[in-house]
């Protein structure tokens, strides 16, 4: 037929009474209608798992939990250039009374093993990140000692006095061996990314990426970088929908632009249900006589069209479908609209697919309940934990240090302290900057002892979509912030010395108790021990308090382990007591690497470390519930868990007894 040729007027006709009849808008329904009819027939898990290389992890989703296989760090390490010292030796050392130390004939570099065990009255030079050597339990920075050159022997005089532990960073004080180090769910970032580099991990099990096939349809449509002609636009919603895809997780796969041709349409689109987990389309569902994608789509399979018309501005001609198990997205051709309906229909489903939290952010007012010392001079960022409270949110400084890689991974964000402040006074208002995180507090807050059993309840509520916060302060720090109303729950493991019962001397008006589990403490040595091994764990200890060679690893103070340990040795302080680790990880990895002989852990950490063990007693691992909290759901949920027979196997497998 000759392109100059003028149609008929029967044939103008025609074409205008097709128009006019609208058939592809099937009925236009409300947003929340076209929402239940597409979910009610959409998988949204996020798909299968895929392993990548450590470098092609950012940005991925983390399929099932990932389990700590290291201590980080891995010894008791310096976190100053300085020298290791018994810190008793320093006692009254000042500018005017320092204090003499000789020098041992030996300096400890970054990744040398210590040789010399430092005894009283002499010191061992530390680089920072050396291996704290035997016999030391704290480290005195260089900046406050002088040289003593004159002397037969090498000597430094110490000006300032050094606590025990001060400067160092324990074994597993960042990550500790078999801890959770990623939950399921998580969105890895730089910061996960040096948490699983710091473990020696090179590759993870990730959420696979939902291929998205991204087409265009229409006559009108010209690819950027062509000439455009009479008539023609260039085909902008192909770009902008495909990096929308890759903004919402997902991997855009392009299929250019097709021309309103129905066999050419449908064979695009085949492919692209053939190939990809979702399909999206722009262009085609509006009243021109022309657009022909729902025409297509209709053909394709079952169930097919779910809906053809949404009451939205923008966005009415939206179509969605189901070809058999792929969900198919055909977006309006105006740019605006399609973007707009992107967001509200495709996003989160690619965003689910993919495994991703919905995203929120900035910045919330947030009070600190502590005292924080600050240094003159310098202006300070705090990172800390978000939980909320009655009052409002509360914000934790983390206290992990600036050596700890999990620092800013577990923080929800910082505030920063005025470079003329000495410290921030305890109940200061803050404003918080978050770190890339949502500022909603999480359904459930506990705060006191932790135990590797606590992480199962805690992956059973995450199922559950229950947010929860674990904060650890100890058995004696969570009864003060369930007090204070800090916390919801306060995990507690604390003997009362004149009945022997466990936690029930703890009750006050407003606390409840609710039991968690049974755990067994125990005398912890290397098995080749033969001083120990053989005993009773009584006479395991006569023998170590016996014997001045042997070494014990102690536990922070305001620990339930360290209440049980001050019971056994009734005012003793045998070598080693001033060592004060803050859990049974550095305990287990301190006689392990033979910086100490003995100490009392709990026995599935003795057997993660191929430790021997002498049971000691067991002890009850229960939780204080806030009663003024325990209605809420997420209380319920936890309580609830504790009770579930799958949870409480899974506790019993770790070697505890629920």
């Amino acid at each position: 037929m000759n392109q100059d040729a003028k149609p008929t007027r029967a044939a103008i006709v025609d074409a205008v009474r097709r128009a006019a009849r609208q058939e592809q808008f099937l009925e236009v329904v409300s947003a929340a209608e076209a929402r239940r009819r597409f979910e009610a027939r959409l998988d949204r898990a996020p798909l299968a798992g895929e392993s990548v290389p450590l470098a092609a992890a950012l940005s991925r989703v983390i399929p099932a939990d990932v389990i700590a296989p290291i201590d980080t760090p891995p010894f008791d390490r310096a976190n100053v250039d300085g020298f290791a010292v018994r810190a008793a030796d320093t006692l009254g050392a000042g500018p005017g009374t320092p204090k003499r130390l000789t020098l041992n004939r030996e300096v400890i570099a970054c990744g040398v093993a210590p040789a010399v065990e430092v005894a009283t009255g002499t010191a061992t030079a530390i680089a920072t990140g050396g291996v704290i050597p035997r016999g030391t339990d704290a480290v005195v920075m260089i900046e406050h000692t002088e040289l003593i050159e004159d002397a037969s022997v090498p000597a430094i005089d110490v000006h300032r006095a050094v606590t025990s532990g001060q400067f160092i960073s324990y074994a597993g004080s960042d990550i500790a061996r078999g801890e959770t180090l990623l939950r399921r769910g998580i969105q890895i970032g730089s910061r996960e990314i040096g948490m699983l580099a710091a473990c020696g991990l090179t590759s993870i099990e990730v959420v696979r990426r939902p291929r998205v096939a991204v087409l265009s349809t229409g006559d009108e449509l010209v690819q950027p970088g062509q000439p455009l002609r009479p008539g023609g636009v260039y085909d902008s919603n192909g770009a902008i929908i495909a990096a929308a895809v890759v903004e919402a997780g997902g991997e855009a796969v392009p299929f250019g632009a097709v021309a309103d041709d129905q066999s050419a349409l449908e064979r695009a689109m085949r492919a692209a249900l053939a190939s990809c987990d979702v399909v999206v389309l722009s262009g085609g569902t509006s009243k021109g006589a022309g657009d022909l994608s729902h025409q297509v789509v209709s053909r394709l399979g079952s169930p097919g069209i779910l809906v053809h018309g949404v009451a939205l501005k923008p966005g009415k001609p939206l179509c969605l479908a189901v070809i058999g198990e792929t969900p198919l997205i055909v977006l309006p051709g105006f740019p605006t609209s399609a973007i707009f309906t992107f967001h509200t229909f495709a996003a989160p489903l690619i965003r689910a697919r993919a495994g991703l939290p919905v995203e929120a952010a900035h910045t919330v007012a947030a009070r600190v309940p502590m005292r924080i010392p600050s240094e003159l001079g310098r202006e300070e960022f705090v990172l800390v934990s978000l939980v909320g409270a009655d009052d409002g949110l509360i914000a934790f400084p983390t206290g992990k240090g600036s050596g700890a890689v999990t620092a800013f991974s577990q923080a929800d964000g910082f505030f920063a302290i005025d470079a003329l402040a000495p410290a921030l006074d305890a109940d200061s208002q803050v404003e918080v900057t978050l770190i890339g995180k949502s500022e909603r507090a999480p359904d459930l807050v506990i705060m006191g002892s932790h135990d590797i059993a606590l992480d199962v309840v805690v992956g059973a509520l995450a199922e559950r979509g229950v947010r929860a916060r674990t904060i650890a302060v100890g058995s004696l720090g969570g009864v003060s912030a369930a007090a204070r109303g800090e916390c919801d729950i306060a995990p507690v493991h604390l003997v009362d010395a004149a009945s022997g019962v466990y936690n029930k001397h703890l009750l006050t008006p407003g606390l409840a108790l609710v039991p968690g589990w049974r755990r067994m403490q125990g005398f912890v040595f290397r098995p080749d021990d033969a001083r120990f091994a053989g005993r009773s764990a009584e006479a395991a200890l006569q023998a170590a308090l016996a014997d001045p060679a042997v070494l014990m690893v102690n536990r922070n103070a305001g620990s339930g382990t360290r209440v049980l340990i001050d019971s056994l040795l009734r005012g003793a302080k045998p070598p080693g007591y001033a060592n004060q680790p803050r859990s049974h990880n550095a305990v287990a990895a301190a006689i392990a690497q033979q910086r100490a002989d003995w100490g009392v852990a709990i026995a599935p950490v003795a057997k993660l470390y191929g430790l021997g063990f002498l049971p000691i007693a067991p002890e009850h691992y229960d939780f204080l519930v806030v009663e003024a909290r325990r209605q809420r759901p997420a209380v319920q949920a936890f309580i609830e868990l504790l009770r579930d027979k799958a949870t409480r196997d899974r506790i019993r497998a770790l070697g505890m007894e629920p």
